[in-house]
């Protein structure tokens, strides 16, 4: 673990991020030595720390960094940390301080040990009980106030089920716990509006610039319940499991994911043709 450029692992009580969740992170897998897809974890650093009112560290110096964590981890699971710093011993109170220094914190852990299986055979998935509340204003961005996330996960320990779906209080479908949620439909792809809740990840980004380059029609728009349970395919991603297909959930079972397939390949850099 690196703390401002130097091994350790420890911060200060008073820093914002532990204090008051304020701050942003990335979470990267990195495969034989490589953080994949850094240029994209970093343009949405970048946006991140900018809808906060972040400084966002400096990208040579962070990728300098991350280049001898990799030296040392070559595979893993790679978390990038920015919070806006440590407030004073006199300051108090939600107001960010006039000056701070971000602080920034890299962490890498052995990656999940996911079946292998998933990726082609599909998931069974259920339906959160928590609802997300809108904020336009912190919508897409990875910010460090996941409590909607930690309370869904914690309403299933089943083992069989590897992703909860969320919906917002309007009961618009919004994402998975820890991804984002795609479906096809009459020969579109559709994924949820994020723009009042819910994270845009990377992976969302790049199945959305595969449509793009292979003439699928996408659409970016509210979803409703009904309309993703009577979908042709279903399917999650995120920057470590890639694509997973959704086999099962609630009483609805899928069998055949073809355009699923042609997107893993994609994401996983291989010919979908």
């Amino acid at each position: 673990m690196l703390v401002n450029g130097k091994q350790g692992n420890l911060i200060s009580i008073r820093d914002r991020g532990l204090l008051y969740g304020d701050g942003v992170f990335r979470t990267m897998r990195a495969l034989h030595g490589k953080a994949q897809h850094w240029p994209l974890h970093y343009q949405k650093l970048q946006h991140d720390c900018a809808a906060l009112g972040l400084d966002c560290p400096d990208k040579a110096m962070l990728a300098s960094e991350l280049e001898h964590l990799l030296v040392q981890h070559p595979e893993g699971v790679v978390k990038l940390i920015v919070t806006r710093g440590q407030q004073g011993k006199e300051a108090r109170g939600y107001a960010p301080p006039a000056q701070t220094a971000p602080s920034h914190i890299w962490d890498i852990s052995t990656l999940p040990d996911y079946p292998a299986d998933r990726q082609v055979s599909g998931i069974k998935a259920r339906l959160c009980q928590l609802r997300l509340g809108q904020q336009p204003r912190l919508a897409g961005i990875k910010h460090l106030n996941r409590l909607e996330n930690v309370l869904a996960a914690a309403e299933s320990d089943d083992a069989a089920i590897a992703e909860g779906l969320l919906l917002d209080s309007a009961g618009n479908v919004i994402e998975g716990i820890r991804s984002n949620v795609f479906l096809v439909s009459h020969g579109k792809l559709i994924t949820p509006d994020l723009s009042r809740c819910g994270v845009a990840g990377v992976q969302r980004d790049r199945v959305i610039a595969w449509a793009a380059q292979h003439h699928i029609p996408l659409q970016v728009r509210d979803v409703v319940l009904p309309e993703l349970m009577d979908a042709e395919e279903v399917f999650v991603v995120n920057s470590l499991i890639a694509l997973w297909p959704v086999r099962e959930l609630e009483q609805r079972r899928w069998n055949d994911f073809p355009v699923a397939t042609r997107i893993r390949l994609y994401l996983n850099g291989q010919d979908d043709r």
